[in-house]
């Protein structure tokens, strides 16, 4: 049926809809991406700094035991000087690791909403708490999916844990026999990589989720025919309302130059559908000018004014027409109708017993 599409969202989003979208805060982004990127990251620089921390930790315990032999007094100045060695050591071990943690997950989601700050996000809807959406969502197929990858990640991270502790078991028995230290640097190097295979497994995903994320984005924001006339009109304006002041335009002009009519010297026709008005004041112009022209109905309305008020009527068909097609309204006739509109000025002069204006 005609008209049955109406209310499909079937255009993509106007750059207008993009930008009201971005005010209201509203932009795609993929967390299980940002999770991903910020995970790998912290690792990467926990690997990194991870000598560092150990030697730093290892000598400031080191510092503190050694107070418990009774010669340590508890004044101002001391536990002044043990609180600041805590925040230094604390500061040295958690803080490049906290640092990063928080640019990476800043610069991440910054660069998919292109660090968009908007409170449209915070304020109160009641669709939020109505029971009715809340169901909607819960059946929704970005639940689905958001389930779906919840038990991916549960599967795959289960069986890359399961895999690593399998192949390590009889290294892990072995390790009673060696230093402690050998035991935590293994350990945590088992640790280290089982991670990482989770790392990049989540980036694999979070490079999915931000495509499918995209694609809800740009789903949700498509619009039906109807929304972008609407927007078209509230943007460019009404298409009738625009052709009314236009119409209202043309007629005002017209009636302006209907009221130049009388003025002429004469007005040529082609009888009925070109009619021509010329005048010709040299104290202002250099040659005769266009005064009013027309075609049809307003040929025949510029005749019948130049008959109420005495203008001379001539009929010469191939120079209305010219006259009308080629000079505009109000500009002075081109060097090539000279001779012929000269030659009618005459004769109008002659008619009048008036001498022909130089």
């Amino acid at each position: 049926m005609p008209g049955s599409g109406a209310g499909e969202k079937t255009e993509r989003a106007t750059p207008k809809k993009r930008r009201d979208e971005r005010k209201k805060g509203n932009v795609f982004s993929s967390k299980d991406l940002v999770a991903a990127l910020f995970l790998l990251i912290v690792f990467l620089v926990l690997k990194a700094l991870a000598p560092l921390m150990y030697v730093t930790f290892s000598n400031s315990m080191k510092t503190w035991l050694s107070l418990c032999d009774g010669s340590f007094k508890l004044t101002d100045s001391g536990m002044k000087s043990i609180f600041i060695d805590i925040v230094k050591t604390t500061l040295i071990i958690a803080g490049p690791v906290m640092a990063v943690a928080v640019l990476s997950n800043v610069i991440f989601t910054g660069a998919q909403t292109r660090f968009i700050f908007s409170g449209e996000a915070l304020k109160p809807k009641f669709s939020r708490i109505n029971p009715i959406e809340g169901i909607k969502r819960l059946f929704s197929l970005h639940s689905l999916v958001e389930v779906a990858k919840s038990l991916i990640k549960i599967a795959v991270i289960s069986a890359i844990i399961y895999d690593h502790i399998k192949n390590s078991i009889r290294t892990i028995a072995k390790l009673f026999d060696v230093d402690l230290l050998s035991s935590v640097a293994y350990i945590a190097s088992e640790i280290f990589s089982t991670v990482m295979i989770i790392a990049i497994f989540f980036v694999g995903l979070g490079v999915f989720d931000f495509l499918y994320q995209w694609w809800e984005y740009e789903k949700n924001l498509r619009m039906t025919k109807q929304e972008v006339k609407e927007e078209f009109k509230q943007t460019e304006g009404d298409p009738q309302i625009k052709g009314k002041i236009r119409q209202k335009q043309q007629e005002m002009s017209r009636r302006r130059m209907m009221q130049q009519v009388p003025n002429a010297d004469v007005v040529i026709r082609n009888p009925t559908h070109y009619a021509v008005a010329i005048l010709y004041d040299p104290d202002k112009n250099n040659a005769p000018v266009v005064i009013a022209k027309g075609m049809d109905y307003v040929a025949l309305k510029i005749i019948d004014i130049a008959k109420e008020h005495g203008v001379t009527l001539t009929e010469n068909k191939p120079l209305a027409r010219a006259l009308y097609e080629e000079v505009d309204l109000g500009r002075e006739i081109p060097p090539t109708f000279y001779q012929e509109v000269a030659e009618i000025l005459a004769w109008v002069y002659d008619l009048k017993n008036k001498k022909l204006p130089v």
